[in-house]
């Protein structure tokens, strides 16, 4: 249609920023990609990010009149209501970027900003496994645990941009792991990708001879490698996942006695191990979880994959135009 309105989505990464042009019901054009290079400084990062963005519109065989609004997600510590990245631990040197200002004075679009795993959660919300559903809760799973939370069509983003920092709930202060953000007893420091290699590489010091030893020996050990030897019956690696699979139980409860969301979402690498997973997680919700919950939260594995991210940022660019994406 002529009249559709259509959106730039652009999700900055520490290796790689990602862009797509996406129409009013969610379906994105040919994506682009270039490389971040931090490194170079912000002045050059803000430039790339544009030009990622003038690519993406050249990708969707469209010119920037087509455009109604640009969306942009990255990740690190952000002030949402000014549009700056602040301090981005995977984005260094940058500090106190106006990524929003800068996009928007550049294009003269309106201009969203929304953190990255925020708006991951909003793309699965408006066109992945959330689509249809009025409630999400997304946890990412990767080097750590990120996550996001959609109520009827509406980032939860909290008084100072910090809200949903699934990760770095509390959910163990009796021996408490040191976590990666500097304090103890975070679901990140025990479910992230990071953490379960940790925990089987401590496992491993007085456990029998298992296949995982001889990972170990003979290749670098990651979660995938420990997933497929779960896979294969190794009891070691069995526990392990099985822990997992309960530590990310008591995440979800945990949201579910908060929030009571209709569906949670679990995305990133390691839900690249299949079902089995999925149910073993759904498995241990009712040990924690109340009844009612327990039974009528839809969980389910993320479907956009890395899309996730540019969908999601162009869902806010919608929202500047349209409101939120009430259901």
């Amino acid at each position: 249609m002529a009249n559709e309105l259509r959106y730039v989505g652009l999700d900055v990464g520490g290796t790689t920023m990602k862009a797509a042009v996406v129409d009013d019901d969610g379906r994105p054009a040919p994506h682009v990609s270039l490389p971040t290079e931090p490194e170079r400084g912000q002045e050059a990062g803000l430039e790339t990010m544009c030009e990622t963005i003038r690519q993406a519109v050249v990708a969707a065989g469209l010119t920037l009149d087509d455009i109604a609004a640009i969306g942009v997600a990255t990740p690190g510590t952000m002030d949402l209501k000014t549009g700056y990245i602040l301090d981005p631990p995977n984005l260094k040197p940058w500090r106190n970027v106006p990524v929003r200002d800068y996009i928007a004075h550049k294009f003269g679009k309106p201009t969203a900003f929304q953190n990255d795993a925020n708006a991951a959660a909003m793309g699965e919300y408006w066109s992945g496994a959330g689509a249809g559903v009025r409630s999400l809760v997304m946890f990412t799973l990767g080097t750590g645990v990120g996550g996001g939370i959609i109520i009827n069509g509406e980032v939860l983003e909290g008084e100072h941009s910090h809200g949903a920092e699934l990760g770095h709930m509390k959910i163990e202060m009796t021996k408490p792991r040191l976590c990666g953000c500097g304090k103890r007893g975070c679901l990140e420091a025990y479910a992230s990708a990071t953490a379960v290699v940790k925990r089987t590489e401590e496992a491993l010091a007085g456990a029998p001879p298992s296949i995982l030893h001889q990972v170990f020996r003979e290749k670098k050990l990651t979660a995938q490698r420990i997933f497929d030897a779960a896979k294969a019956g190794d009891p070691l690696a069995e526990k392990i996942v099985d822990e997992t699979a309960a530590i990310l139980a008591i995440g979800a409860a945990n949201l579910m006695h908060v929030i009571n969301p209709e569906m949670v979402v679990f995305a990133g690498g390691m839900t690249e191990s299949g079902d089995w997973f999925l149910q073993k997680i759904r498995n241990h919700v009712p040990t924690y979880a109340f009844p009612v919950p327990a039974e009528r939260t839809k969980i389910r594995f993320a479907q956009l994959g890395s899309d996730a991210g540019f969908i999601g940022a162009a869902a806010c660019a919608r929202q500047l135009i349209r409101g939120a994406l009430r259901r």
